[in-house]
């Protein structure tokens, strides 16, 4: 089976010459579809520039990305964007809701982006908004909804085009234990559906729930080992 992201001898260079500053420093890795991977660092390890390099949100200074078969290594601004909205389901710390809009309108949002048509978008968000256990809550707006139930929307937002990856960039981390636990278990569950679960953190604890366990340190790949977890 072809991995679904493949990146060979990333380097990502700031500053290039005497004070550059070196990101990623030859990083390899392959990750095969409905994996279930967590990318751990501390701040400062590279991980979140490796999170934008695997989100088509940044370009590397050398190496190649295959992602899903394409070569997405040096593409422009709009391909990028293109290729992030096909490929990619984001889940951010922060939510990045949009707030005078409904959660059925924020997930809906990104579907219009892909040219998704009304009836087909309004069908796609109910049933992604349902699994995340918010069917309740449709019509309510973000300033309406806990923490927990926003980032729900926001993981609704993520799947609901069925993209297949999704990258969550510390989706805990403004959240009490348990939405956190609920989070967790909602990502579990997109993979044991099958999707590629991709999940960005520094906290040991959150890593630990996912099957792979990626650590990132100085911009290189120290560790890279498989769970023995029952998820």
């Amino acid at each position: 089976m072809s991995a679904l992201i493949e990146i060979s001898d990333i380097c990502k260079v700031y500053n290039p010459g005497e004070n550059e500053v070196r990101a990623l420093d030859h990083v390899s890795l392959c990750i095969d579809r409905g994996e279930f991977v967590a990318i751990i660092g501390q701040s400062g390890s590279g991980k979140s520039t490796l999170m934008n390099m695997l989100g088509c949100l940044d370009v590397p200074t050398s190496g190649t990305y295959y992602l899903n078969g394409k070569d997405v290594s040096d593409l422009t601004d709009d391909e990028q964007s293109d290729i992030r909205n096909l490929e990619i389901g984001f889940i951010f710390q922060g939510f990045n809701l949009i707030g005078n809009l409904t959660a059925q309108e924020n997930v809906e949002l990104p579907l219009i982006y892909r040219g998704v048509g009304r009836r087909e978008r309004q069908e796609l968000s109910v049933q992604s908004l349902r699994q995340v256990g918010l069917s309740h809550r449709m019509d309510h707006r973000p300033n309406e909804m806990s923490g927990g139930q926003q980032q729900r929307v926001a993981i609704a937002r993520a799947i609901a085009a069925k993209p297949p990856v999704i990258l969550a960039d510390e989706p805990t981390g403004n959240l009490d234990s348990a939405s956190s636990k609920e989070i967790l278990q909602i990502l579990k569950e997109l993979h044991k559906e099958g999707r590629t679960v991709i999940l960005i953190t520094h906290d040991n604890d959150i890593a630990a729930q996912a099957k792979r366990v990626i650590r990132i340190r100085d911009g290189r790949v120290e560790e890279d080992y498989i769970n023995e977890i029952e998820l």
